[in-house]
C-alpha cells in the first residue's frame, strides 16, 4: 500500500488520511466519514441494479450462478462508481447513468474471470474466494465471461435515455474494453511477459493458422502419460520466450521500458476506468470540455491505481488483498516497483492524482467526491 490501511465504510482504524495529496486550505475536502457514506451509497445501489439485471434473465441455473459468484462477489466498484460520480458533477440523473454504470461492472468482472484462467495469470483466488473456474471448471468460467461481456452490451442498450446517448455509451463502452483498449492492453502485457504471440513479423490474415508460442504455456490437467512429448514442446517454447525476453530487456534503457509499461497500463486498466469517466458524462448529456477533462482525470488516475496495485502486490496483506501477493514477481510481469524502486513509484502515484484533481477544478465544489476518491485510490490497502 502507499500510506494508509483501511477502506472506506470498511472499518479502517482513523479516519484521519495522511497528508499524500498535499492541498491548499481554501481547497473544500469532504471528510473522510462523509466520503465514505457517499461511496457506500453508490455501491449499494449499483449492487442492487446488478442483482435486478441478473434476475430478469433466463438463463441455465449453472450459467447464472457462475456469473453471479463472480459479479457479486463484492469488489471496490470503483468503475461503476466512477460513471455515478461523473454524472453527478456534470448535473445529471443517477437513473440515467445506473445502466452505463452496470456494464462497465459486467465488463471488468468478465476480464477478472478470463484473466484468472490457466492460460493467463493462473490464479487461485480473487476477492477472498477461490477464483471461478477452480468452482466452476474452466469451461464455464470462460462461459460466464463471454456472458458477461454480451449482458454488458444488452444492458446498455437497454437504457432509459435517448437513442443518440445510447449510440454513443455503446461506442465509448467497446472502444474502451476492446483491441485499442484493456484487450489490446492485456496482449501487451502478455507479451512483455512471455514474449510475441507471433514469432516472424508476419500479417496474420496472410500467414494461416500461427503456431502456438511462449503465450500458450497451460497444460491440460487430463492429458495423461501421453502428452510428455506435447509438455516438453510446451516447456521448450516457454524457456525460448524467456530468453526472447531476456535478451529484449537488455536492448531496451529503463526509459523505454517505463514507456512500455505506462502504455500497457493506459490500455489495460486505464482504458476502462477513462472511459467509465465519460459514460457518465454522456448520460448526463455535458459539453464536450466536460468530457475532456474527465477523461483525462481518468487516465491519470488509472495509471495510479496500477501503479498502487503493483505496490499492493510488494506491500500488500493477503487477508486485506483478497489474494496472493508476490504474482507479479512470480510471473515476471513489468512492474512499476520493479522498474523505479517503491518510493520512485509511490511519487509517480502522487503526482498522478494532483495531476487528476486539477483535471476537475473547472466543476468547482463539485469536484471534491472526486479528488477525494483519486487520494482514496493511492492510499486503500486492497
Amino acid at each position: 500500500m502507499l500510506r494508509r490501511a483501511g477502506i472506506p465504510g470498511a472499518g479502517s482504524d482513523s479516519p484521519t488520511r495522511p497528508e499524500v495529496h498535499r492541498l491548499e486550505k481554501t481547497e473544500p475536502v469532504m471528510t473522510h466519514l462523509a466520503f465514505s457514506a457517499h461511496l457506500n451509497e453508490l455501491c449499494k445501489d449499483v449492487d442492487a441494479a446488478l442483482l435486478d439485471c441478473l434476475r430478469r434473465t433466463a438463463w441455465p441455473k449453472s450459467l447464472l450462478a457462475a456469473v453471479e459468484y463472480s459479479l457479486m462477489a463484492g469488489g471496490k466498484r470503483l468503475r461503476p462508481v466512477l460513471v455515478l460520480l461523473a454524472n453527478e458533477v456534470c448535473g445529471g440523473r443517477r437513473e440515467d447513468a445506473m445502466s452505463a454504470a452496470c456494464a462497465i461492472e459486467m465488463i471488468h468482472t468478465y476480464s477478472l474471470i478470463h484473466d484468472d484462467l490457466p492460460a493467463m495469470d493462473d490464479d487461485d483466488f480473487r476477492r477472498g474466494h477461490p477464483t471461478s473456474h477452480k468452482v466452476f471448471g474452466e469451461a464455464l468460467a470462460i462461459l460466464a465471461g463471454d456472458c458477461l461481456l454480451t449482458l454488458a452490451f444488452e444492458t446498455v442498450a437497454s437504457a432509459g435515455i435517448n437513442a443518440t446517448q445510447v449510440v454513443e455509451l455503446t461506442r465509448i463502452l467497446a472502444s474502451a474494453a476492446g483491441g485499442a483498449g484493456m484487450v489490446g492492453g492485456q496482449v501487451l502485457d502478455l507479451e512483455a511477459e512471455r514474449g510475441p504471440f507471433l514469432k516472424s513479423e508476419v500479417e496474420p490474415h496472410k500467414s494461416g493458422r500461427p503456431q502456438n508460442s511462449g503465450c500458450e504455456t497451460s497444460v491440460p490437467a487430463d492429458q495423461g502419460s501421453g502428452g510428455s512429448a506435447e509438455f516438453s514442446e510446451i516447456q521448450s517454447s516457454d524457456e525460448s520466450s524467456k530468453a526472447y525476453s531476456e535478451k529484449n530487456d537488455s536492448n531496451r534503457t529503463a526509459e523505454n521500458r517505463v514507456g512500455e509499461l505506462s502504455q500497457i497500463h493506459k490500455m489495460k486498466t486505464g482504458a476502462l476506468i477513462a472511459g467509465a469517466l465519460e459514460l457518465g458524462a454522456v448520460s448526463a448529456s455535458s459539453d464536450a470540455v466536460s468530457r475532456t477533462q474527465l477523461r483525462h482525470y481518468g487516465h491519470c488516475i488509472g495509471l495510479a491505481f496500477q501503479i498502487a496495485d503493483d505496490l499492493l502486490d510488494v506491500t500488500g496483506d493477503q487477508t486485506k488483498l483478497g489474494k496472493k501477493p508476490g504474482r507479479d514477481a512470480d510471473l515476471g510481469k513489468l512492474t512499476y516497483p520493479g522498474l523505479l524502486g517503491i518510493e520512485p513509484s509511490r511519487l509517480k502515484a502522487e503526482q498522478l492524482v494532483q495531476e487528476a484533481c486539477a483535471a476537475v477544478d473547472i466543476f468547482g465544489d463539485r469536484s471534491v467526491w472526486l479528488k477525494d476518491l483519486a487520494r482514496f485510490i493511492v492510499e486503500r490497502d486492497h
